[in-house]
């Protein structure tokens, strides 16, 4: 009954405003890639041109978190909370985690920023990868998506479809998304062939949504199959039916990265063919550190993403920005620009970051935060705490003015009155955020001169 009367009252505030008149909102969740893959943030052979313009003539963070593997980052970004308030630690049945499908894993159970969006009369789909809880019919659509086009597993198929397309390893073992995918569209099994591509289909669907509603605004979540593994050719590089097929990171992680920008630019380019790119809100980030360099990892290098933001009629074209933000933020901000009131009762731990689109740079924030099971990370401008626990304080970097890893000093030993204060402050900013006190592993190592060296824990947990 709550939220029934809170979606009238949010539909009665908007009812003034035109279709035409109230900002659409694209959200991009790329996978399994760190801030450090892209140009924009220094990468000295990745071409991706049409991320660094949207950050250079919008918004761009040096310093955004999400967690540091995707199943709790994609219940921190549609929900707005971090884990001691959604339940969600880590992926079901690993260290921390939710029994699956229960409780806190529900993602039904949550208020998320689908639902706000469509109680707020937005025409609403999502596209790519789900992974989340939910059951055939109702998948998807019990989250506030009034439409959607994913990338199915087999479990996800309408009853009685077998997937006759390509798998991603061993034929029956995990359905590919990438080609000759399985995907289901509202409730239906596409028909794909080898000439399919996962993410052309995920990305067509979007345009063709937002076309299908030239008059509704809009609110499109896109967490994109790309970049994670398999490594397969893209349409750009692939010569042979066979080759692409064939697994190999080190071949084809560059052409997976730059085909990502190649999806990105399309996005834009179909708004700006339907009219609708000025008055959109799009932004950009990712789910958790690079695949195999820092992804499931309590460090920065697990949790640093690139952060866009980009809208000719909604973002100041401001550049780089030094200010601090995490992906709990995405919900508070989006539904600021939407002039869209989330409900008195209904904690949210993000900061709405709205000012600064206007280019209003007060800092918002002390802090960012990214917990995954047993530990945590947490970053202020100037320092960094890797690898928390309840029963291991971790890793303290003094960072400087420094944003990228580059000249972090280990200071978790220091006796200094500095470092000892800043390992006070850090652990009163952690009073509040706790973590389940599970089996601590072994914390990243130090080399002797201070910088960090490579973590030592225990390998990086498999993601779907």
């Amino acid at each position: 009954m709550r939220s029934v009367i809170f979606a009238a009252l949010v539909c009665a505030a908007l009812s003034s405003l035109r279709a035409d008149e109230r900002p659409n909102v694209l959200v991009i969740l790329c996978d399994d890639i760190g801030a450090h893959e892209l140009s924009l943030y220094g990468h000295p052979k990745h071409q991706t041109p049409v991320l660094d313009d949207l950050g250079r003539t919008g918004l761009w963070f040096t310093t955004g978190y999400s967690t540091p593997i995707c199943h709790p980052t994609r219940f921190e970004i549609m929900t707005g909370q971090y884990a001691h308030h959604n339940g969600v630690y880590h992926f079901p049945g690993r260290p921390g985690g939710p029994p699956a499908n229960t409780g806190p894993d529900d993602i039904a159970s949550h208020l998320t920023f689908g639902k706000l969006f469509q109680q707020a009369g937005y025409a609403t789909a999502h596209a790519g990868k789900w992974q989340l809880s939910g059951e055939h019919p109702t998948l998807i659509r019990e989250c506030g998506f009034d439409e959607y086009c994913m990338w199915a597993y087999t479990h996800n198929l309408p009853e009685g479809v077998k997937h006759d397309g390509a798998w991603e390893g061993k034929p029956g073992g995990k359905t590919c998304r990438y080609w000759h995918p399985s995907v289901v569209q509202n409730g239906e099994y596409l028909d794909t062939d080898d000439d399919s591509y996962g993410p052309d289909i995920y990305s067509d669907f979007i345009l063709d949504f937002i076309g299908r509603h030239p008059d509704d605004p809009f609110f499109v979540y896109y967490p994109m199959a790309l970049t994670h593994g398999q490594f397969f050719t893209t349409p750009d590089t692939t010569e042979t039916i066979e080759d692409r097929f064939k697994h190999n990171q080190k071949k084809n992680w560059q052409a997976n990265v730059e085909y990502t920008d190649k999806i990105i630019g399309k996005l834009v380019s179909g708004l700006e063919t339907m009219g609708r790119r000025d008055n959109t809100l799009v932004i950009f980030v990712g789910d958790n550190g690079t695949g195999g360099n820092g992804k499931g990892k309590t460090t920065e290098m697990g949790c640093r993403v690139p952060f866009i933001v980009n809208g000719p009629d909604l973002v100041k074209p401001s550049g780089e920005c030094r200010e601090l933000v995490d992906l709990s933020d995405i919900l508070p901000t989006i539904c600021e620009v939407a002039a869209i009131d989330l409900p008195n009762d209904h904690i949210v731990d993000g900061v709405s970051f709205a000012p600064y689109l206007k280019g209003d740079m007060t800092p918002l924030r002390e802090w960012i935060y990214a917990p995954l099971g047993g530990k945590r990370v947490l970053r202020t401008k100037r320092y960094l705490l890797e690898n928390n626990s309840p029963t291991n304080f971790g890793q303290l970097y003094d960072c400087g003015e420094s944003r990228d890893g580059t000249g972090y000093v280990d200071i978790t030993d220091d006796p200094s009155a500095e470092a000892v204060e800043a390992r006070q402050s850090m652990l009163q900013i952690l009073e509040d955020k706790p973590v389940p006190n599970v089996a601590d592993k072994k914390p990243a190592a130090v080399k002797k001169n201070g910088k960090k060296g490579k973590s030592k824990s225990s390998a990086k947990p498999a993601d779907k």
